[in-house]
């Protein structure tokens, strides 16, 4: 599992014009699930992106996770972060996860993320045509692989 994980002041996800998903102050995370993907890498992410301390504290430093200021989270399927371009200029999708292993994986996902935070979390409409909105807090923006993890 991939995750790209932003600070935001807000964010928000439109399909066809209809508001699905808006938050103020917490986390947009894009996630990309390849078929390799198990229960085990999704735990081990949830976890990870809780506890994550990438907001500041009184001291203006990096101390606190999404979970100590209480913020909100809104989880977007992204099947392109396993996009391959090693070859050629068009990319390749092929280590992404099929609809019928991606969806349960990307529920399990914000199932866990919720127990992890223990407040719910908002979601974009898998496979739709979404229109992204956010205000990068900082910028800070992480990029997790569970597949790598450094």
């Amino acid at each position: 599992m991939r995750a790209v994980i932003q600070r935001v002041s807000q964010a928000s996800v439109e399909v066809e014009g209809r508001l699905i998903a808006e938050i103020a102050s917490g986390l947009l995370i894009l996630l990309g699930i390849e078929s390799e993907d198990t229960q085990e890498d999704l735990e081990w992410l949830a976890g990870k992106i809780a506890k994550l301390r990438i907001f500041s504290d009184a001291d203006d430093l990096m101390n606190l996770s999404v979970r100590d200021i209480e913020g909100d989270v809104i989880v977007v399927s992204q099947f392109t972060l396993h996009a391959a371009t090693k070859k050629g200029n068009r990319p390749s999708f092929i280590k992404a996860a099929k609809p019928e292993i991606a969806i349960p994986m990307y529920e399990k996902f914000v199932f866990q993320l919720e127990k992890e935070l223990g407040r719910k979390v908002q979601t974009g409409e898998f496979g739709a045509d979404m229109k992204v909105r956010l205000l990068n807090d900082g910028p800070v923006t992480i990029f997790i692989d569970s597949k790598n993890r450094e």
